[in-house]
């Protein structure tokens, strides 16, 4: 008899994984009902189109793990089908003495995931891959990609339809619930019942857990993320891009000068509160939203822990010189007049009860469903490798 596999959530991840399963079980029904009237609607289509090499991330964590696996299967899947994938490479770049101790600790998290060709170079070696760069030392990682992650989603959306898939758009699940052994999601047109059910929310991944009966955290506290584009005629002055030494206490990567497969330069992004997880104008407010992060303990004990780090954000937010202040150490030429202001994203980050920023991918099991509870960057460069995983916590290894 043929199975059907639901998917609530049409961005890069959840596509990625009806794709998986219509190669490991053909015949397989795959639904994929997707709220927005487009693919890649959020995250997947906001965010600053890196393709990660895995510098970052705590060696043997999911994020490690199946970010190194997912470069590797992203790059193959772009050439496969002919989509944007420029390895334009990175540099992370510590400017001080006081940043040394995290940026050798870098270096070792580096090593030890395995990021391939990363070399250290001092401020002599750093000026010959990025000339206008300045630091003390900097880690160089020539794979570091950018891609166009919304053109690998609709073409994820593309494979499932040939493979006899469905994608259902403008079609948000109002409730899921278990009925003769099966999972029924409820939208305001039909219902759909399926076998088994994979809920790749991003942004309203807590409310989908809850609808599948599971626990009230971790809640998703939405961070929005802006970015300036830099003038055309300042674009050259870097070359692919040049990050910072992260602060290990944030999932956040900091401010940084990123390529786009357009053609384009951006810096950022920073990381303000967002008072709305779904619209991408400045003003937007949701009091569901608002009430949401405000009713969460874990909002108040993760405020009062780094609320001057928030501060400084919050004025990055509001002045472009402020933004730039930062940014300009790690590439002086690039000032206030030389950018504008571009679009945002919206990052839907976990927060436990206590107030911990939830760093690792998060994957909890239901009975018949299986919610990603907190897939933050680096889950677009991980997509592929993410629906391996799930499809292997189906039981198809």
């Amino acid at each position: 008899m043929e199975q059907t596999i639901g998917i609530v959530g049409g961005g890069i991840v959840g596509l990625a994984v009806g794709r998986e399963v219509t190669l490991r079980r053909p015949g397989t029904r795959v639904v994929v009902l997707e709220k927005e009237d487009r693919v890649g609607a959020h995250q997947t289509g906001h965010n600053s189109g890196v393709v990660h090499a895995g510098i970052y991330y705590r060696p043997g964590s999911l994020k490690a793990t199946l970010c190194t696996r997912g470069r590797l299967l992203l790059r193959d899947y772009c050439a496969e089908h002919a989509l944007p994938y420029d390895e334009c490479g990175k540099v992370v770049v510590a400017v001080d003495r006081a940043e040394m101790g995290r940026f050798d600790a870098l270096e070792r998290t580096a090593r030890e995931n395995g990021v391939p060709g990363l070399r250290r170079l001092d401020g002599t070696a750093l000026a010959e891959v990025e000339p206008h760069a300045v630091g003390l030392a900097a880690l160089h990682s020539p794979r570091t990609a950018i891609t166009d992650y919304v053109a690998v989603a609709e073409r994820l959306a593309a494979d499932i339809v040939a493979a006899g898939g469905e994608v259902h758009l403008s079609t948000p699940a109002t409730a899921i619930s278990r009925t003769g052994g099966r999972v029924r999601v409820t939208t305001p047109g039909p219902s759909y019942d399926v076998d088994r059910l994979v809920l790749c929310g991003g942004l309203q991944s807590d409310r989908l857990g809850r609808l599948a009966g599971g626990a009230a955290d971790p809640r998703i506290v939405p961070f929005r993320g802006e970015y300036l584009a830099v003038r055309p005629e300042k674009r050259d002055l870097v070359r692919g891009m040049v990050y910072p030494v992260p602060d290990p206490r944030y999932p956040f990567l900091g401010v940084h000068f990123t390529r786009r497969v357009g053609g384009g330069l951006e810096v950022g992004p920073n990381a303000v509160l967002s008072p709305h997880r779904d619209a991408y104008r400045r003003r937007s407010v949701s009091a569901a939203d608002l009430a949401s992060t405000a009713t969460w303990p874990g909002f108040w004990r993760m405020a009062r822990q780094h609320w001057r780090t928030g501060v400084t954000e919050v004025r990055g937010s509001l002045s472009v010189r402020s933004y730039l202040r930062g940014a300009q150490r790690y590439v002086p030429g690039i000032g206030p007049d030389d950018v504008v202001r571009a679009g945002f994203g919206i990052r839907a980050q976990a927060v436990e009860r206590d107030g911990t920023l939830v760093d690792d991918f998060r994957i909890d099991v239901l009975g018949g469903v299986l919610c990603l509870r907190n897939a933050p960057s680096p889950a677009a460069t991980s997509s592929l490798a993410i629906a391996e995983h799930v499809a292997d916590a189906l039981g198809w290894a």
